[in-house]
């Protein structure tokens, strides 16, 4: 059974007859009529008695009318919720990362982000990454890409994927022949970081600080093209995921070297504050970030 004959019955019992019910149906009485008889032919029974100034429910055309009425009341209130949906679509998202080496790969998500959700608006925030954390908790910023778990009750933390870091080397460095760096081989190298505070440094904070070891020099290169000359120049080392160096063309005299036995592996966390989890936007977000940043 069709809507619009749903709307037909609502319609007449609620106006009293036929012709009070042209206006709201925008249709001539003699559609209408039309429309009734043809319904009334198909169901095998009457829905309307009527009488020259009066249109009454039948016993079964007053079922009809409940049902009609459960219908619209669905169909708004299904209607009233798509909106509400639609309107948590919409916000800002203030982005920052603990590590640096992401905003190598943001800039492409954010590109995807603006064609699959255009209504949400993300802003990356590159100041002060080491304090992201208490960003997030001041709410300075939305959502935070840290390497380490925080434990506040405040915070709702969703591993996103796993990396391992890597030592990347001349092929002439005194380090070559090593199968894998143990935390006393990096006492005596130039290390390459992209930025200070040390704490923010993903080698340092994971294993050079627990071993108390501090390299011969370190310098902050905030550019890997740069950083990349050097070591091809045998000038330093860096330690880098290998998805990071993606973007880039690796000559091949450089080599990958693994950072302790067992590698230097680590999590990576989206942080938000749990009374932000559940709108829409940053649920959208988030389930976007898990797929586009799969473990390499």
């Amino acid at each position: 059974m069709e809507l619009k004959y749903f709307r037909l019955i609502k319609t007449i019992a609620e106006e009293g007859s036929i012709a009070n019910a042209t206006e709201k149906l925008f249709l001539t009485q003699s559609a209408l009529s039309h429309q009734l008889r043809e319904l009334e032919e198909r169901l095998g029974f009457k829905v309307f008695h009527r009488t020259r100034n009066k249109w009454e429910l039948t016993q079964e055309g007053t079922e009809l009318y409940k049902l009609a009425n459960t219908l619209f009341d669905s169909i708004d209130e299904g209607f009233s919720a798509i909106k509400h949906i639609t309107e948590g679509s919409k916000g800002a998202i203030r982005l920052s990362a603990e590590c640096q080496s992401f905003f190598h790969s943001i800039p492409s998500f954010i590109q995807k982000m603006g064609i699959l959700y255009p209504e949400i608006d993300i802003d990356i925030t590159l100041g002060a990454t080491h304090q992201t954390i208490s960003q997030v908790l001041s709410e300075d910023i939305d959502i935070a890409i840290v390497t380490s778990k925080p434990e506040s009750d405040e915070l709702s933390s969703i591993p996103v994927f796993k990396d391992e870091i890597f030592a990347i080397i001349h092929k002439e460095h005194q380090l070559r022949d090593l199968e894998y760096l143990e935390a006393s081989h990096f006492e005596n190298v130039h290390l390459l970081i992209n930025s200070f505070p040390l704490e923010g440094v993903a080698v340092y904070e994971h294993f050079l600080r627990p071993h108390k070891i501090h390299p011969i020099k370190i310098s902050a290169i905030p550019f890997t093209e740069i950083t990349l000359s050097m070591i091809q120049a045998n000038m330093g080392i860096m330690c880098a995921p290998k998805w990071q160096l993606t973007p880039f063309k690796l000559s091949k005299e450089l080599l990958f070297k693994r950072i302790g036995k067992n590698g230097l592996q680590r999590k990576h966390y989206l942080v938000v504050k749990k009374k932000h989890r559940n709108k829409k936007y940053i649920h959208d977000f988030i389930s976007s970030f898990e797929e586009y940043f799969l473990e390499p």
